[in-house]
């Protein structure tokens, strides 16, 4: 997915693992025009930029599409970063500059590395009535942001932990694990748990963690947390406590991972190092270089989307946290 925004945020966010429980809110972002579909942003923002690798949260649905547009994000560019499409329901058509041409479905994961370029597209389909996932993506590391592009799909088997409900579709949890190697360790699972339900998760204490909260309520580690809010916990912790106090099943999904502690700048749809970077990126993706590469068999409104201009003042990347362990 794109972020679309014609005037996007720059980050430049210190903040690093909390010792306490920390919400984050989203902001509402339109994916396209006026008449767009609408997603809610909660990563990144200035109160905190990553959770481990993960630096991207979009969150969209449940969206009613029979009668109005659905998704459908012409080409765009990405560098130094992978993304993790996984929905909850509808069905999304993906296609890529490496000829990767793919449908993404519920409990599905659909993992795309961009390495140094890559541009792609994506359509929700005229099989879907009602859409609703999540978008995400991580952070390269120096050693591989200039690498090849990828592709990977998985569907991780439904295991049981307490209370609750796990696929985990990246990292390992609860005695289940993904297949899926990521150039840095990562956590990513979805919970479904049980209305009065709690469960207690054994975690790595040198992770970060985070639960986007979809449906339901929740408390994580005693702390309540609102549909659509992200909750972060911190490092040097051994265990993650959630408990569903309502009459309804509760759904989220859990993000984990050790801090990045390279510095990092996001602007746009790149992820690079430093203001010259990114504006080489731009520069090259407005140019058609072949960097990035060409999404055949699209057929949208526009052939592919423009970059927006670069701000007046010089980028500045983001400083690794200053880890904690309470």
């Amino acid at each position: 997915m794109s972020n679309l925004e014609l005037d996007p945020v720059e980050v430049d966010c210190t903040a690093g693992p909390s010792e306490r429980i920390e919400i984050l809110t989203p902001r509402d972002v339109p994916l396209g025009g006026p008449r767009a579909m609408r997603v809610r942003r909660t990563l990144p923002q200035r109160q905190r930029s990553m959770v481990g690798a993960w630096c991207f949260a979009d969150h969209y649905g449940p969206e009613d599409i029979r009668s109005r547009p659905g998704m459908d994000v012409a080409p765009h560019p990405h560098t130094g970063l992978a993304t993790v499409s996984w929905l909850f329901s509808g069905e999304i058509e993906h296609r890529d500059s490496a000829g990767v041409h793919a449908m993404v479905h519920p409990g599905e994961l659909n993992l795309m590395t961009a390495g140094a370029g890559i541009c792609h597209s994506e359509v929700s389909t005229s099989a879907t009535s009602i859409l609703h996932g999540v978008q995400l993506w991580f952070a390269l590391p120096a050693d591989t942001r200039h690498g090849d592009r990828g592709f990977d799909h998985y569907v991780p088997e439904p295991t049981a932990a307490g209370d609750a409900t796990l696929r985990v579709f990246l990292g390992s949890l609860a005695g289940s694990a993904s297949p899926v190697r990521t150039p840095t360790p990562l956590l990513g699972a979805q919970i479904d748990l049980a209305a009065g339900g709690s469960v207690g998760l054994d975690i790595d204490p040198a992770f970060e963690h985070a639960v986007l909260l979809d449906t339901g309520g929740l408390t994580v580690a005693g702390t309540a947390v609102a549909p659509h809010e992200l909750a972060y916990q911190g490092v040097g912790k051994t265990s993650l406590t959630l408990n569903n106090p309502g009459a309804g099943r509760a759904r989220a999904v859990l993000l984990g991972g050790p801090p990045f502690t390279e510095e990092l700048l996001m602007w746009w749809n790149f992820v690079g190092r430093t203001h010259e970077e990114i504006v080489e990126y731009r520069e090259q993706w407005e140019a058609g270089a072949q960097r990035f590469g060409t999404v055949r068999g699209y057929r949208g409104a526009r052939e592919r989307i423009p970059a927006p201009p670069l701000p007046a003042t010089r980028l500045k990347p983001r400083q690794p946290p200053t880890r904690k362990v309470p």
